[in-house]
Order: structure tokens, then C-alpha cells, then sequence
């Protein structure tokens, strides 16, 4: 498969839906990102507005009620929200990331079923998979799914799932074949309000606290037998694996949108703040800095659109890609987010100053959807794969 081109401009539909995210969170997600942060608020009335102006439609191919905008609109999307708050994206975006195992391996009557309701908004949605003893150690799963009549039993624990709660429909991944190991895994849609489907505490994290975070709790829950994805067994690993390497690229750009943000708050002060009678940004360790910043910006940027344009064509290096532009984007982000919280010197440790925000929000884009060190794994294996294939040439 060749390489696709690759186009730095947007598209003027793209510029639209960036124009309209970009107004959207303007004026309703900035102006309310500190209160939700500090009072650890599920963002409902944020998230309304999206669904009234059609934001979570862009998320969606047109023939399950979506706008059709494909891999760049959700990256646009990705980027625009965390630009004003990581919390409040990672809380749209949950949704899509429960829905892409849908989108990957459903039937066409699944599809059909619960796609338009996510992608009108009405429902939304969240992915099961991490487990307390199974994070970036996904063969370790122990949840499992038991086949009974026309249903099947689910027992386990999910842990440090995004939306758990908040979200109407889960993508659930449990062991319908324990002696086969990941290769044994399924995944289920489970319904919130089913009986032995339960949540945990909700935590209380460092960053994106607007984001709920609880455990899926397990205890003999009946699963409709249509409900498990692809309408057969031991699919599961198969649907994680796409769905993160479509998910990844939508993270690496909430990455760019984070240490965007951070660097326009670090710019914008540079210019404002005097020491020894001058504007700091004349000083060159403040310009240094910010040079730096803008070169991972920039990098990171054109990594992700990569990423998402392989993606978009299932190209054998997707995974690689995505790997490359999640991990050097959440470092990035984290670096970037540090020297602002520096710039600012003490203000930059204060609430007072978005800066501190994007630095604790920043932290979890190293650690969700696979850890920077995971991504390394995944990368390292890709090149020795490709290594191996050129030396039988």
C-alpha cells in the first residue's frame, strides 16, 4: 500500500467545524473550565451545548447520523476542546472511544442500533478494557463473560474508566475463552441500570478532574447474547487493537491542543511581565524556551496528521504511526506545560493562572490509552518487524 499524501491545509469544511469548535469553546468551555475543575464536575451543561451545535455528529460517518468529516475531524476536535480543557475532551471523547469497537467490529444491525444514538448526542458512550491487575498489561484481563441460553454472565472489574457513570453505553471486554488468553478475549455492549452492573468511588485526580473517573463493577451481569460484538466470540483482542490505533491519533492531537495552549498563555505573558525593567520575552533563556516549546508543537502536529491520514486508510504502519505521535506528543505536551508553569515563575504555581491547569491535566496524556513507554513497545516492534521483512527480500 503506498503512502498516502499528505496535506498540511485543511480542507473548507474542516476549517468550518474548526471555526465552530473553536467558538463553541470560546465561549462555554473557557469560562467554565476552573469551576468544573475545582468542584471535580462532570461537564453535562458543556457537553449539551456540543449536542446542540452538532459537535458530537462530526465524530461519526454520515451513514450512522454523522457529518462524514472522517479521521481529521475528530483530530480537529481533539485538538480545539483540549486547547480550552483536557478534562472537558476527555469527556466528549469517551464516547467515541466506546463507540469504536462498534465502528470496527459490529454488525451492520448493531451499527445501525447504537451509532446514531451516540452520534446525535442522545447517549454517551465509554470503553472497558483496563482492569485493576490488566492495565498496559492487557493479557493479564480476568473478566469473564459465560455463555448461558440466550445470554451471557459477566463477572469482573474495570478500573480508571473514563465516563463510568456519566456514560448510557459500554464496549466491555471480557474472556470468553480463558485457556486461549487475549486470544480468548470479546468484547460486549452493556447497557448503565442493568442488574449486576455497578460502579465504583469516583476518583479524585490530579488533572482533568471534570473527566469522572470510576471502576465497572461486574457481579453476574446478564448480556444479552446479540450484544457482543461481531455476533461471534474471541474477537476482542482484534477489536482493541483497531480501536486504539484509531483512538491514539485523536489523543497525540489532545496533546497539541494542550501544549498550545500552555504556549500561547507562556507567549502572552513573556510580552506582559517585567523583571529589571524589561519585558522577559527579550531575555534570551525565555526566548530559548519558547523556540523549543514551538518546535514540539509543530512536530508533534505534523506526526498526528500522519498518523490520522494512515489511519483513515488502514495502512500497515498505522499502529507505528499512532504509536509515534501519542507518545512524542503527551512528552511533548508535559514539557511544554513545564517551562510555561516556569515562565510564569511563582504565578505559574498558583490556580490563579491557567498554566498550573494545563500542567496537571497534561501528566495523563503520557499515561492513558497506553502508557509513553507502551507506545515505545509498540514502535520498537514495528521496526523490528519491518527490519526482519526486508532482510528475507
Amino acid at each position: 500500500m503506498s503512502e498516502p499524501t499528505l496535506s498540511l491545509g485543511l480542507t473548507e469544511d474542516q476549517l468550518q467545524l474548526r471555526d465552530l469548535v473553536r467558538e463553541v469553546v470560546k465561549n462555554e468551555v473557557v469560562p467554565a473550565r476552573m469551576e468544573l475543575d475545582e468542584k471535580n464536575e462532570y461537564p453535562r451543561r458543556v457537553l449539551e451545548k456540543f449536542r446542540e451545535a452538532g459537535i458530537f455528529q462530526a465524530l461519526f460517518p454520515e451513514e450512522y447520523g454523522g457529518l462524514g468529516m472522517g479521521m481529521m475531524g475528530n483530530i480537529i476536535l481533539s485538538e480545539e476542546i483540549a486547547y480550552g480543557c483536557l478534562g472537558v475532551g476527555t469527556a466528549f471523547l469517551a464516547t467515541k472511544l466506546g463507540a469504536l469497537p462498534i465502528e470496527v467490529g459490529g454488525t451492520e444491525e448493531q451499527k445501525k442500533k447504537w451509532l446514531p444514538l451516540l452520534a446525535s448526542g442522545e447517549k454517551v458512550a465509554a470503553f472497558g478494557l483496563t482492569e485493576p491487575g490488566a492495565g498496559s498489561d492487557v493479557p493479564a484481563l480476568s473478566t469473564t463473560a459465560v455463555k448461558k441460553g440466550d445470554k451471557y454472565i459477566l463477572n469482573g472489574t474495570k478500573q480508571w474508566i473514563s465516563g463510568a457513570g456519566q456514560a448510557d453505553v459500554y464496549t466491555v471486554f471480557a474472556l470468553t475463552a480463558k485457556d486461549r488468553g487475549p486470544r480468548g478475549m470479546s468484547c460486549f455492549i452493556v447497557e448503565k441500570g442493568w442488574k449486576g452492573f455497578s460502579f465504583g468511588k469516583k476518583e479524585d485526580k490530579l488533572g482533568i478532574r471534570c473527566s469522572e473517573t470510576r471502576q465497572l463493577i461486574f457481579e453476574d451481569c446478564e448480556v444479552p447474547a446479540e450484544n457482543i460484538i461481531s455476533g461471534k466470540e474471541n474477537n476482542g483482542f482484534l477489536h482493541a487493537l483497531k480501536t486504539l490505533n484509531l483512538s491514539r491519533p485523536a489523543v497525540a492531537a489532545q496533546a497539541v491542543g494542550t501544549g498550545q495552549g500552555a504556549f500561547d498563555c507562556a507567549v502572552q505573558y513573556a510580552r506582559e511581565r517585567e523583571q529589571f525593567g524589561v519585558k522577559i520575552a527579550t531575555f534570551q533563556a525565555i526566548q530559548h524556551m519558547l523556540a523549543d516549546m514551538a518546535i514540539r508543537i509543530e512536530a508533534s502536529r505534523l506526526l498526528t496528521y500522519k498518523a490520522a491520514a494512515l489511519a483513515e486508510i488502514g495502512h500497515k504502519d498505522t499502529a507505528k504511526f499512532s504509536a509515534m505521535a501519542k507518545c512524542f506528543a503527551a512528552d511533548s505536551a508535559m514539557a511544554i506545560a513545564t517551562d510555561a508553569v516556569q515562565i510564569y515563575g511563582g504565578y505559574g504555581y498558583t490556580k490563579e493562572y491557567p498554566v498550573e491547569k494545563y500542567f496537571r491535566d497534561a501528566k495523563i496524556l503520557q499515561i492513558y490509552e497506553g502508557t509513553s513507554q507502551i507506545q515505545k513497545n509498540e514502535i520498537a516492534a514495528g521496526l523490528i518487524k519491518e527490519a526482519a521483512s526486508k532482510s528475507r527480500g
